[in-house]
């Protein structure tokens, strides 16, 4: 499953979350992210310091906002954490794994 080349699909509720078996299969498909408790994605970046940590926050909101599909960010001078999940259903839906795809996709240096 390519999820780089799938696109986010507004989610109003009504759908169940994701569960561990879907999650777990998904999860190959976007190295460097952790489940956590199969409510949420995480993933923390390193960067060289506060000025690149802001250049790669400001592509993934360019990302984000094309896809309509938004992280939590968490950004420590030169650490940057997002997290994803779907709030509408209260755990992870295919939308997480699509971003969190992209994200990866989004030129940086090494992950923390």
């Amino acid at each position: 499953m390519n999820f780089q080349e799938k696109r986010c699909i507004p989610c109003e509720g009504g759908i169940p979350p994701l569960d561990a078996t879907t999650i777990s299969k998904y999860l190959k498909e976007v190295p460097g992210w952790n489940a956590v408790e199969n409510k949420k994605l995480v993933r923390e970046f390193k960067l060289k310091n506060f000025v690149e940590s802001m250049e790669f926050v400001d592509c993934v909101a360019e990302i984000a906002e094309a896809e309509g599909h938004h992280p939590d960010i968490h950004i420590l001078y030169n650490l940057v954490r997002f997290e994803l999940t779907t709030h509408a259903i209260g755990g992870l839906s295919e939308n997480d794994f699509i971003l969190a795809a992209k994200i990866n996709s989004v030129q940086q240096p090494n992950p923390a």
